[in-house]
């Protein structure tokens, strides 16, 4: 009932406040002028006046970060100091960030004079050329800060350094190393890579260009063959690149030996386009202008024999195929599993595109005020809104679940053996979609979040969400990666029961012990044990691995393929995957957790831990669905993200505080949106 009562003196307090502004005299009708009341205007505030620092954020940062601190400080430092970067002054700070305003051909010209100014500084030095841990953690260092001035930016050297330079590294041998990677480093050559089809995109198997063997000249012949086998989305190639790696169907003496890799010119030193080669532009897109995508058709081309990549296979002068794989299968996994590098690296910058735009909306929410609660009191701060926190506080204890998932991988995949390629296939797969999907989910709140101001070019939200939804398509779309995940597990679980042994690796390992148990009741204290999170995570991940296949075996019982099965069984295939992707990014969080000592850091990883558990409980039905836990239960979680979200608003700041990124890499509305406004910025 009081409740009811408060309800209802709102309601006649606001009717009050309508009836006087309706019934206020206007000038013409009385000679009485209205009393005026004085107002005092909004005054900014920095954030960091009121909030607390529990932890040490530079600690944090060094954890999120995980390796390269200074040197990413360095290469910050580098680009604020240039007029390439476009630095302005707003609301008395200085920001860095593309002009978006520029024409594409302009932006396209931009990105490669801002490669070359990096170049000059050495930034590129040893990318290709040095070998190790630590030179390939310093690169993937460098990439990820140069992703968060411009995405453009970004995939240009990714296309030039981890696709074409990448395969030269993974697919070549010596020969090829040595002639290719030292001018590749120094921008002698400009590389591009030309696998993607008007007809075939993540199908790489379907390829339709067609390179045959002359055996009178000793060269490989390039065509083709259709306007389906067209390359197409080539980045690089419009504008820029003298050479590509061209990805085609290799005939030998009339039979089809499968997808290879061709060095290919199609510039010479001048920028003339070669003989033989048509080169068109893909045109205008929604985001990255500052790449020159292009299509490629090739008549005939000619290239020596040395310029087929033959790690995996080669042809011999008088025209035999040589390859130590017999089985085609075979030879196009181990000829495709370098590529694991694109994944890897869009899944590592999607985590800072997700960073920036959560430390923009977060700095404003601290900031911003609307409404009051009470007759003529204060304003709310925008985060002290439980919507509010519930909007952004879910998303940023994802981003920091995701942080450590991605530093996992990194190590990973820069220790890399043989041994390991599976796992990396796998799990670059599942993270890429994950992290992908996470970024434009969390794109489109922060944009919503900042209100009319996140519409803005300058406030960099909108504009990154139109940088980066490409992520989710390019270098496998990540509804085929998915199902790709599933199909592995699901080859893992069916050798396993053939051969009789243990599952291992792939984090598989939980499969081996007993069913977990989940309690009835799950109080606050159950809710944020990570035992409990482990076991129903693990629960969701065994049964669902077990349906699929059985529903496989069935249909396959049934008179179906395998392959027909599989893809008949598509629903629970996504369940699975993510299942898969979401414990083993909590496995990697508590890993990151336990290398802490007891402490505040400690104690705010718990919280942050505790959230992202219970939001992907509450955001997958498969729990409901499949019955790991009740309505009550699900009810329980609800309650405890809001219990969270107002536990973790006391540390809001600090945590985006953590991840490191300069003030000039945010927003005006990060900081003091009113003077960024205000009449004097116009002029100045």
């Amino acid at each position: 009932m009081a409740s009811s009562s408060s309800s209802m003196d709102r309601v006649s307090w606001r009717a009050q406040v309508l009836t006087r502004h309706l019934q206020q005299p206007s000038s013409s009708h009385s000679s009485v002028a209205p009393v005026l009341e004085s107002s005092v205007c909004l005054q900014y505030a920095p954030p960091e006046l009121s909030e607390k620092f529990d932890f040490d954020v530079r600690e944090m940062r060094q954890l999120m970060d995980g390796h390269n601190i200074e040197d990413r400080d360095w290469l910050f430092g580098l680009m604020i100091q240039s007029k390439l970067f476009c630095p302005r002054n707003s609301g008395g700070k200085v920001f860095v960030s593309p002009d978006y305003n520029q024409s594409m051909e302009q932006q396209r010209e931009m990105t490669m004079k801002r490669i070359a100014y990096l170049l000059d500084r050495g930034v590129f030095e040893g990318w290709l050329t040095e070998k190790g841990a630590e030179a390939e953690l310093r690169k993937f260092a460098f990439f990820e800060v140069i992703g968060i001035f411009d995405h453009s930016l970004a995939v240009k050297l990714g296309v030039h350094f981890f696709l074409w330079g990448g395969a030269i590294q993974f697919f070549g041998t010596k020969r090829h190393h040595d002639k290719w990677l030292k001018d590749t480093e120094s921008y002698v050559i400009k590389g591009c890579f030309a696998m993607t089809e008007l007809g075939h995109g993540s199908n790489v198997r379907g390829i339709e260009t067609i390179t045959t063997y002359d055996t009178s000249t000793g060269e490989f012949v390039i065509n083709t063959p259709c306007e389906s086998a067209q390359k197409y989305w080539i980045g690089g190639a419009a504008n820029h690149a003298t050479y590509t790696i061209v990805f085609s169907q290799l005939h030998i003496n009339g039979k089809s030996e499968g997808v290879h890799a061709f060095i290919t010119q199609i510039r010479d030193a001048n920028g003339n386009i070669c003989p033989n080669i048509r080169i068109a532009d893909c045109g205008h897109k929604i985001g990255l202008n500052g790449v020159d995508n292009g299509r490629i058709w090739f008549d005939n081309v000619r290239i020596p024999r040395e310029n087929l990549l033959n790690s995996v296979a080669d042809v011999s002068q008088d025209g035999q195929y040589l390859s130590a794989i017999k089985d085609p299968d075979q030879r196009f996994a181990a000829f495709l599993s370098p590529l694991t590098s694109g994944r890897v690296t869009i899944a590592l910058s999607s985590i800072y595109s997700t960073k920036i735009s959560l430390a923009i909306a977060i700095r404003y929410s601290l900031t911003r005020r609307a409404f009051s609660v009470s007759p003529n009191g204060p304003e709310i701060l925008l985060l002290d809104y439980p919507s509010h926190q519930r909007r952004l506080l879910p998303l940023l204890a994802k981003t920091y679940a995701m942080s450590f998932a991605a530093n996992y991988l990194k190590a990973v995949y820069v220790k890399r053996t043989p041994a390991a390629n599976k796992t990396i296939h796998i799990l670059s797969s599942a993270y890429k979609a994950t992290f992908t999907w996470h970024d434009m989910k969390t794109l489109q709140e922060c944009r919503e979040a900042c209100g009319g101001q996140g519409l803005k070019t300058e406030n960099r939200i909108g504009q990154l969400k139109s940088e980066n939804d490409v992520k989710s398509t390019f270098e496998g779309d990540n509804n085929v990666l998915m199902q790709q995940v599933s199909k592995a597990l699901l080859s893992e679980y069916i050798a396993a029961k053939k051969k009789k042994k243990p599952f291992k690796g792939l984090g598989l390992e939980h499969m081996n012990d007993s069913c977990p148990v989940i309690p009835a009741q799950l109080s606050s204290s159950v809710l944020r044990s990570s035992k409990f999170q482990v076991d129903i995570f693990c629960l969701r991940e065994r049964d669902l691995l077990n349906r699929l296949a059985s529903q496989v075996a069935e249909r396959q019982a049934q008179g179906e393929s395998r392959e027909y099965a599989f893809l008949m069984s598509y629903q629970l295939a996504e369940d699975l995957a993510r299942a898969f992707s979401e414990r083993a990014i909590l496995q990697n969080f508590l890993e990151s957790e336990a290398s802490l000592s007891v402490g505040s850091l400690k104690n705010v990883l718990g919280l942050l831990r505790s959230m992202y558990a219970m939001v992907s409980l509450e955001e997958d039905a498969s729990f409901l669905r499949y019955g790991y836990m009740s309505t009550e239960n699900d009810a329980a979680v609800r309650k405890e993200v809001m219990k969270l979200c107002s536990e973790l608003r006391s540390h809001a700041l600090s945590l985006v505080s953590s991840f490191g990124i300069p003030d000039a890499f945010l927003s005006p509305i990060a900081f003091n949106w009113i003077e960024s406004n205000s009449w004097s910025s116009v002029h100045n």
